[in-house]
């Protein structure tokens, strides 16, 4: 089926307080909770990562249950509509503890984080496994995945800009607790927006699945194939997004574009969907992708010529890269959604795919963080240091991802995810990929 505007919108829109999410845990919870509430630094990076593990390991759990419910009366909706609230409660717990001590701080953390991720995860994997199905065209799919990831970048550049702002108005502490409240309605409203517009699509009674079910998905030789693809590319895109406050305070030396930087990277991608939709239908899904990889290359290696002051040229490469990363946005999901369906056995099975996606995309930034970190460390380099002494930033930043990103585009050159037809496919359960 093609999707009317209107209901292309409808199904979006939830991407938008999703991706509104995210960041502010990784760039202000640690801050509040050391800098405003006093709680020990350690303990507050001990706790996120001990979380964020928690969260990738529930996905394939999260997406089993979401295939179970989608042969019921409400399908996957419900587990949607599950999930927000769970959401919604602790993101506004996360931001307004009742308790002072840092040990008691340090728990009130730890809970409210799991809440959140119970919560963000579980609607998530259901929204995404429903704009699967919403088609079953080969460029449909892509539209949808372009629309939705579109929504999902006006988050994010809200959520990097919004707490700014009302930061620079009322305090930090009064910034970000008043950014929670906000973001509450916006998460609501978007929710009911899009179970309402989203065309339903039929109910198809499911057999009962094992919990095994939540692992099948790599018996799918294509699914192999585009993990193998997806793991390098994802790092390559995790290590700069680690690292880019780093490079613009130390190599560049303006720390205060930092979100300019940003806003230019998330824009250009945003504006560059369209762009994408058309390519991929001219040449098809797979080299579309393969051209995006090309282009991330060339973008971003200039960016290790850079030094002291090349604002302009950082700009450029910023807005190049970010059309680039379009691609990386629109096109993967909409593959996966396509080899879904050329496997037999796992019809209606995209909770279980989903579910292991956003667990690979998961631990692929925290294996940026564990590859980028200790190998600065390693060559000496310290924040804060000269621009003399910033080869090993530079370095790491710009040539290491574009490496990584090379090796995962090799991988693709030769892996068969893409056909422009939906066509059986056999599910294989021993060799190849």
């Amino acid at each position: 089926m093609t999707l009317s505007r209107g209901a292309l919108l409808g199904y979006s829109v939830l991407a938008l307080p999703l991706a509104m999410a995210a960041l502010p845990i990784y760039v202000h919870v640690p801050k509040y909770y050391a800098t405003t509430l006093g709680a020990p630094l350690a303990w507050i990076g001990l706790i996120l990562f001990a979380a964020r593990l928690l969260d990738a390991i529930q996905d394939p759990l999260l997406g089993y249950l979401s295939d179970r419910a989608a042969g019921t009366r409400w399908s996957r909706f419900i587990i949607v509509l599950l999930g927000v609230p769970l959401l919604a409660v602790g993101f506004v717990a996360l931001f307004q503890p009742p308790v002072s001590s840092a040990t008691a701080l340090l728990w009130w953390l730890a809970g409210s984080l799991i809440v959140v991720y119970v919560g963000f995860s579980a609607a998530s994997i259901s929204y995404l496994a429903i704009g699967a199905e919403l088609s079953s065209d080969y460029h449909e799919r892509t539209r949808i995945t372009a629309a939705r990831a579109a929504l999902g970048i006006l988050g994010v550049m809200l959520a990097a800009t919004l707490p700014e702002v009302l930061t620079q108005r009322s305090g930090e502490a009064a910034g970000v607790v008043q950014f929670s409240l906000m973001f509450v309605p916006v998460l609501l409203v978007c929710t009911l927006l899009t179970w309402r517009l989203t065309p339903r699509v039929p109910v198809v009674a499911q057999p009962r699945r094992s919990w095994r079910a939540m692992f099948t998905p790599f018996r799918h030789r294509e699914f192999r194939w585009l993990l193998a693809v997806i793991i390098p590319s994802g790092v390559a895109g995790a290590i700069p997004a680690t690292l880019i406050l780093f490079f613009v305070e130390d190599v560049l030396q303006t720390p205060r574009l930092s979100g300019v930087f940003l806003v230019a990277y998330f824009i250009a991608g945003a504006l560059s969907m369209p762009a994408w939709v058309a390519v991929s239908r001219r040449t098809g899904k797979k080299n579309a992708w393969l051209l995006g990889m090309v282009m991330a290359v060339a973008a971003f290696v200039w960016a290790f010529a850079l030094g002291a002051g090349d604002v302009v040229a950082f700009a450029i490469v910023c807005v190049m890269s970010g059309v680039a990363y379009g691609a990386e946005l629109a096109l993967p999901p909409s593959i996966l959604a396509d080899l879904v369906d050329r496997g037999e056995s796992e019809h209606k099975a995209n909770g279980a795919y989903f579910g292991l996606w956003q667990m690979i995309e998961k631990l692929n930034l925290a294996a940026a963080a564990g590859v980028a970190l200790p190998l600065l460390a390693f060559l000496g380099y310290q924040p804060g240091s000269s621009a003399d002494e910033t080869l090993a930033l530079s370095a790491t930043y710009a040539l290491l991802p574009c490496a990584i990103k090379l090796f995962g585009a090799a991988i693709l050159w030769v892996a068969p995810v893409d056909a422009r037809h939906n066509r059986s496919a056999e599910l294989v359960t021993e060799g190849g990929m």
